[in-house]
């Protein structure tokens, strides 16, 4: 009985913890700026970014070039990835808006390997976007993932992405990306 409570507690103490040290769309906002999606995905950005493991340790990084279409109605996002072991990748994600003008601005989007529809809400110069997706992995498997996405607008047109992946509630890592408009 004893080894039990310590497993309960154990468990308890992990789920805390994993759910400690996360951005919120409540938190003070540190500047006046606004994002707005459509504007700044509009045409070309690059981004660079690296995939840390629970542990801290760089698994993988890559480079992503991004053609992004506003329609006034759908934002095309089509995402070319060149990772630094050679290997390439193609996601073209399809969002729009879903909340009233005028306010926080609410999302849906799809993309191949994306479970569901991905939902997120923009505020102030804060986007949080969530999904599950089927990721590839060497070898030509997938691995279903969960997504908890943040993006800040910083100076002269960049974008800081910081993405918390979990499975089955563990996390098991972030992706780092950092974004350019061309």
């Amino acid at each position: 009985m004893r080894a039990f409570i310590i497993l309960i507690l154990s468990l308890s103490a992990l789920i805390t913890l994993t759910a400690c040290g996360k951005p919120s769309l409540e938190d003070p906002k540190l500047s006046d700026k606004q994002l707005n999606l459509e504007e700044y995905f509009d045409g070309r950005t690059i981004a660079y970014g690296q995939f840390n493991d629970r542990f801290g340790t760089v698994r993988r990084r890559f480079e992503v070039v991004i053609d992004g279409t506003w329609d006034g109605e759908t934002l095309t996002l089509v995402e070319d990835f060149a990772y630094a072991d050679g290997s390439t990748e193609q996601r073209i994600w399809r969002l729009r808006k879903t909340g009233p003008a005028g306010a926080d601005q609410t999302w849906e989007g799809t993309a191949q390997g994306v479970q569901g529809i991905a939902v997120g809400e923009e505020r102030g110069d804060t986007f949080n976007w969530r999904y599950q997706i089927d990721l590839p992995v060497p070898g030509g498997d997938t691995l279903r993932v969960d997504f908890d996405d943040w993006m800040w607008l910083l100076e002269d047109g960049r974008l800081l992405n910081r993405a918390y992946m979990s499975r089955f509630g563990v996390e098991l890592g972030e992706v780092l990306i950092f974004f350019e408009k061309q």
